[in-house]
């Protein structure tokens, strides 16, 4: 016969399973985001440029790609501040 101890959904083993690894995972991920970015702001800014794309842009504009991922890298530098403390 089976017991009910032994009877549970899918996601109270999942959650059991896993119990811990999610604040390990979460503080990966937000370590991961500032570095992320700063290499996508670095590959946009010595890729190829679009003809299209770089049309009325001057050197200091703050419209496309790599002010975008500079200010998220900038926006995402918390985790690793939090690190300096």
């Amino acid at each position: 016969m089976m017991t009910g101890a032994r009877i549970g959904t899918g996601e109270a083993w999942l959650v059991t399973r896993l119990a811990g690894y999610g604040n390990a995972a979460a503080r990966f991920l937000s370590l991961a985001a500032a570095p992320t970015f700063a290499i996508m702001a670095l590959m946009a800014a010595i890729g190829p440029a679009d003809m299209l794309c770089m049309s009325g842009q001057g050197l200091f504009s703050i419209q496309g790609m790599v002010p975008m991922y500079m200010l998220m890298s900038a926006f995402h530098l918390a985790p690793w501040l939090r690190l300096l403390r």
